[in-house]
């Protein structure tokens, strides 16, 4: 490869650096902003009351119509999976298998970034709506005595789910593999969220509240994250350009130095 050839290499790959950064970034961002919007329109029906007379109550009295011992196993393992233990482990076993199989430290700062900043979030709201939760006789075990609003259970699980999801798409080869973690990490979290609502523990709007806040959260780190790696790549193109073609003593132009590709 010529010089000049190697040098319009370089600026194509620059330029669709570029383009798919921009892609990247205003998908992630129209999310974020969707998830925002959504969830202050929760809020808003949910201080104005509007959530429990329109959606709250007819989702619980249709949850406790279909119980049966078989759903509420179910429900209560998703519960223990996604509580104040479960997500901490899951969490941990994640970080292991991502650190052992990629040897950097990406996986623990998208990890620790996301569930700290999810905790964070849902004792603000909790603490900011003081909402009660549904009656305790519609409520099955374990019982909760917290404020409502959001559900900490679906919004822990959202950023996690989320995170770990990131992660296997940008490590994992097989693209099957891919897809079936894509696939479990988007309805793990809709799953633990019905099961909140089914066993009593939550109003219909806490959870979505809880997947709203969750997605927003997640989709910020994964933008932050993607505005780090373009830095880095910006960095990297720029000190692989070479040096700048001067003249030697004889007037020709000495080639610059090109990376190997």
């Amino acid at each position: 490869m010529t010089v000049p050839q190697a040098a319009d290499a370089a600026r194509r790959a620059r330029i669709s650096a570029r383009v798919m950064f921009l892609v990247v970034v205003g998908a992630l961002l129209a999310v974020v902003a969707f998830a925002v919007h959504s969830t202050v329109e929760v809020y808003e029906a949910v201080a104005a009351g509007d959530g429990i007379e329109t959606l709250d109550q007819p989702v619980l009295r249709a949850a406790i119509d279909v119980r049966s011992p078989g759903l509420t196993d179910l429900a209560v393992t998703l519960t223990a999976l996604a509580g104040r233990i479960g997500t901490p482990v899951l969490g941990l076993v994640a970080l292991g298998l991502f650190t052992w199989r990629r040897r950097d430290w990406t996986p623990t700062v998208l990890l620790v970034t996301g569930l700290l900043g999810s905790l964070c979030l849902t004792v603000l709201g909790k603490r900011l709506t003081d909402r009660a939760r549904p009656p305790r006789q519609f409520m099955l075990p374990p019982y909760e005595t917290s404020p409502s609003f959001p559900s900490g259970h679906t919004l822990n699980t959202t950023v996690l789910a989320v995170i770990v999801g990131y992660l296997v798409l940008i490590t994992a080869r097989h693209l099957l593999a891919r897809w079936a973690v894509v696939g479990v990490c988007t309805v793990g979290p809709m799953g633990v969220g019905m099961s909140r609502i089914y066993l009593g523990a939550h109003w219909s709007t806490d959870v979505i509240a809880g997947l709203l806040v969750g997605s927003a959260w997640a989709f910020s780190v994964v933008l932050a994250h993607r505005v780090w790696l373009q830095v880095r790549r910006r960095e990297r193109l720029d000190a692989s350009a070479g040096t700048t073609p001067e003249l030697d003593g004889g007037g020709a132009t000495a080639a610059p130095v090109v990376p190997s590709t």
